[in-house]
């Protein structure tokens, strides 16, 4: 193998599809496959989406790090810094003997250790910041990095970037009109002349949206005219299998499934999504034109869903709800107003579309290109 370019991050698919997103772009500029390198985290989810990229992927030892002082969580943090240790050792050891032409971070616990052996090395370091305000990995080596792309603008940093997040392609070319649609509700077992409702928080879920929209199926039950297509996420997905069974429900009016691979289809299908306000969830509702009621996890590091909600909701592009407010009712209020409005949506979805940067994956390749020596 010649001198690689190695991409650094993952642990959650909100972190994995970009840096697959670079990985394409890379290829597609001309870099071999056998000249990149992935370094992920053993327990994220690099190894199960990336499979089928055809490019070697090292799994490191780690965890994240738990926000709380509870006594389970203190024990699990000094076990992750053990991890992290071991991690930092393993990276060292491979960032030294590859010698890559660059190390790329899209950032999350991952990706702290390649990124500190390429510091450690000398190698050139490049940040691909998804969120309004980066990441304590990030906020820690933006001292040692030699460029920075952000899916924002920022101040104060002459090396950043303006690039946007990078996204998978086929999110990038979805078209929400027409037979586009009606093709998107095949795939999906829709019913394109209804109204549908995307739930999407997540490959892990969160835990107050689901237990919100179990019980909005239960208002809903009479609303022959709306679709709920619920993404639940791995934590609570026989919660909502369980609620669902005991409404009786059919899937005609509310389908639950764990994890959706084809993400490009139901922000096709649907007419406004609920989610999360994580970085790559944001880029794709805004280069899909898809309107929005978002609910920023509480208590995420440096704030950074809420910066990313605020971005679409000043615009007009989205529903900002707080976490702790959630509920049915509530839920049932917002969807209805929003439904009820085409002329709205048709506005947001135009707000959306005024932040879309399509060809954020392909600048993110050229900067990288740019570094790599």
């Amino acid at each position: 193998m010649s001198r690689p370019i190695v991409l650094t991050g993952g642990g959650t698919a909100g972190h994995v599809f970009p840096l697959r997103a670079v990985a394409e772009a890379l290829l597609g500029a001309g870099v071999a496959r056998d000249e990149l390198v992935v370094v992920g985290s053993r327990r994220g989810q690099e190894g199960t989406l990336l499979a089928d990229l055809g490019v070697e992927v090292v799994l490191l030892p780690g965890r994240g790090l738990r926000r709380s002082a509870s006594p389970r969580a203190i024990a699990q943090n000094v076990g992750a810094v053990f991890g992290l240790l071991r991690a930092l050792a393993e990276a060292e050891v491979r960032i030294a003997r590859l010698r890559p032409r660059a190390v790329v971070s899209v950032g999350g616990y991952a990706a702290f250790a390649a990124s500190v052996g390429a510091v450690s090395t000398g190698r050139p370091l490049i940040l691909v910041d998804l969120d309004a305000t980066p990441g304590l990995v990030h906020r820690t080596l933006r001292p040692f990095a030699v460029a920075v792309t952000t899916a924002f603008p920022t101040e104060g940093s002459t090396r950043s970037v303006v690039t946007g997040v990078p996204l998978r392609a086929d999110v990038v070319a979805v078209e929400r009109t027409g037979e586009h649609r009606r093709a998107a509700c095949a795939r999906l077992g829709l019913d394109p002349s209804s109204q549908v409702v995307a739930v999407m928080t997540g490959s892990l879920g969160a835990g107050s949206v689901n237990s919100a929209v179990c019980g909005l199926a239960e208002r809903w039950r009479g609303r022959s005219t709306a679709t709920l297509y619920h993404v639940a996420g791995s934590r609570d997905l026989e919660m909502v299998k369980d609620a669902k069974a005991r409404t009786g429900i059919g899937d005609d009016r509310w389908r639950v499934v764990g994890f959706e691979t084809a993400a490009a289809d139901v922000w096709t299908a649907c007419d406004v999504a609920v989610c999360r306000a994580g970085a790559t969830t944001v880029a794709e509702l805004c280069v899909t034109g898809v309107p929005s009621v978002l609910v920023p996890l509480p208590g995420s590091p440096g704030a950074h869903q809420d910066a990313n909600a605020s971005v679409l909701e000043r615009i007009g592009a989205a529903v900002v709800v707080d976490d702790a407010s959630i509920s049915a009712e509530l839920l049932d209020s917002t969807l209805s107003a929003l439904l009820d409005d085409p002329a709205r949506l048709t506005a947001m979805a135009t707000a959306a579309r005024s932040l879309a940067r399509a060809d954020a994956a392909s600048r993110v390749a050229a900067v990288v290109l740019d570094h790599a020596r």
